[in-house]
């Protein structure tokens, strides 16, 4: 598969890009209409080259026009095609209606009941609405795309799917399931969050020739996420080098959480790790790994010395929210040590909010629905916004979990694109903060551990499930996986 760029745009930035393109002698609409249809048919015949038979469903945009096109060119190749319009033919303006006309010049004949599309052909093209889609999709354009998804037949998805949102990822009323979106001149960020994995399948990208001082005079906030290597160890390192991290956690009935963290930390390359838990878990802490040094804590002067070793904190596996915890947090989140804050130790925050440029926060969108005192749904509503005014309220990095996980240490948002959906089993989490903890104690900056962190993450999870499939992954099976993608 081909490789991507890695800045993503908004609709807006998108249609502004695809303006000033146009505003160049040697650019019109029509011809870079010519060539988002070219990079389709080309698409059709690389990847589905047994499709013989191919529907082309348009609307009345820029986004019709490609499918007329399209259509004109498959029709040309020899391609059995039929094209179903959900909009009156009058309403097709500009270069659309110039591609409605080609279409028709090579003989093409536009049809207007969704329902000839059938288990007959081979591929349904996608092209009834594109970036500028501003409304949820109701009506007779909502019966023609569940139509559509009801059909066991391969969807071609033409810049984005129709009913996506091309900024949040969000379902505007209902949505095409594509199996492949061919997204043309940048990247639009609602394509990597959200519910857009559900929606997009297998992302292709055609940049359409559009000079590059065009596209960069725009400037791009949200970017894919592309870590860089892990820096080499030297050959005299010893383990004081990379770090002291000391693991709080594990009341009653949560041994599980703060041990996998602990372990993920020593898999993915820390010094020294500690478990500061309940009594009775500290004493079964070298069960789980004979490397961990487990310490009993039932009040804050017991790890007083354990505290003043540790160079990095991870606060919040199985540590729930009872008196145990309360007596322990206010001190805990006062320390001036680079700390990850996750789980309960996140509703913690919530219930006494504090700023800190010291910690990376990990919250999956209940967690963050919590921390902005909204509802999970206005979380969902738009994850970039989100992540951002959680780093600005909280400081340091803020990570909001979930498909397309975001990262965020300012203004600027990283996308994950690593992870799967066998990830959504307890524990991953867990897994998670002590992966980070251990970048942290190895002296990577707060962004950079986040980032590598989350990378890494879903990459362990990603070979697990490559070894084991995803339904059924464990936290556990990941945590096999975290030495071999941190080497």
């Amino acid at each position: 598969m081909q490789t991507l760029p890695t800045q993503l745009y908004s609709a807006q930035q998108a249609r502004d890009i695809d303006r000033m393109a146009q505003e160049l002698p040697s650019i019109t609409g029509f011809q870079l209409m010519t060539k988002a249809a070219q990079a389709g048919f080309k698409a059709i015949q690389k990847y589905y080259p047994s499709a013989s038979k191919i529907s082309v469903l348009c609307g009345a945009g820029n986004n019709a026009g490609d499918g007329y096109l399209i259509a004109a060119i498959a029709i040309k190749a020899g391609y059995l095609v039929q094209l179903v319009s959900l909009v009156a033919e009058e309403k097709l303006h500009g270069d659309a209606a110039r591609a409605k006309q080609e279409f028709i010049a090579v003989g093409g004949k536009i049809l207007q009941d969704y329902l000839v599309i059938d288990h007959a052909t081979d591929l349904v093209v996608d092209a009834l609405f594109g970036t500028g889609l501003d409304r949820a999709v109701t009506g007779y354009f909502a019966d023609a795309i569940s139509y559509i998804n009801t059909l066991s037949i391969p969807v071609l998805a033409v810049d984005i799917p129709s009913g996506l949102n091309a900024d949040t990822g969000n379902i505007m009323g209902c949505a095409i399931v594509a199996n492949m979106t061919i997204t043309f001149i940048v990247l639009k960020k609602g394509l990597y969050t959200g519910l857009a994995a559900d929606y997009c399948g297998t992302i292709i990208f055609a940049d359409l020739a559009v000079p590059d001082t065009i596209i960069q005079s725009l400037p791009s906030k949200e970017r894919l996420l592309i870590p860089s290597e892990l820096t080499k160890r030297n050959a005299s390192a010893h383990k004081g080098h990379f770090g002291h991290v000391l693991i709080v956690g594990g009341d009653y009935g949560y041994a599980g959480a703060v041990h996998l963290a602990a372990v993920a930390a020593l898999n993915s390359g820390a010094g020294l790790v500690s478990v500061a838990t309940r009594r009775e878990h500290a004493l079964q802490t070298h069960i789980c790994s004979p490397e961990l040094m487990g310490h009993a804590l039932e009040q804050l002067a017991d790890i007083t010395e354990l505290l003043a070793k540790a160079t990095v904190l991870v606060l919040g596996p199985g540590m729930a929210q009872g008196a145990w915890a309360k007596s322990i947090w206010p001190t805990l989140i006062a320390l001036d040590l680079p700390r990850v804050i996750d789980a309960d130790a996140l509703n913690l925050l919530a219930n006494e909010p504090t700023y800190s440029d010291n910690w990376i926060l990990t919250p999956h969108p209940g967690e963050a629905a919590r921390l902005l005192h909204c509802s999970t749904a206005d979380i969902l509503q738009d994850r970039y916004a989100a992540v951002r005014i959680l780093q600005k309220e909280y400081g340091g990095v803020c990570i909001l979990k979930g498909s397309g996980t975001l990262i965020c240490a300012g203004d600027e948002v990283d996308v994950n694109t690593t992870g799967n959906p066998g990830m959504a089993s307890g524990g991953m989490g867990d897994v998670l903060s002590g992966l980070i903890g251990s970048l942290l104690a190895q002296k990577y900056s707060l962004i950079e551990a986040a980032r590598q962190g989350v990378y890494l993450h879903g990459l362990a999870a990603d070979k697990a499930a490559a070894s084991k499939g995803q339904r059924g992954l464990r936290a556990s099976n990941v945590l096999q996986f975290l030495t071999e993608v941190v080497n």
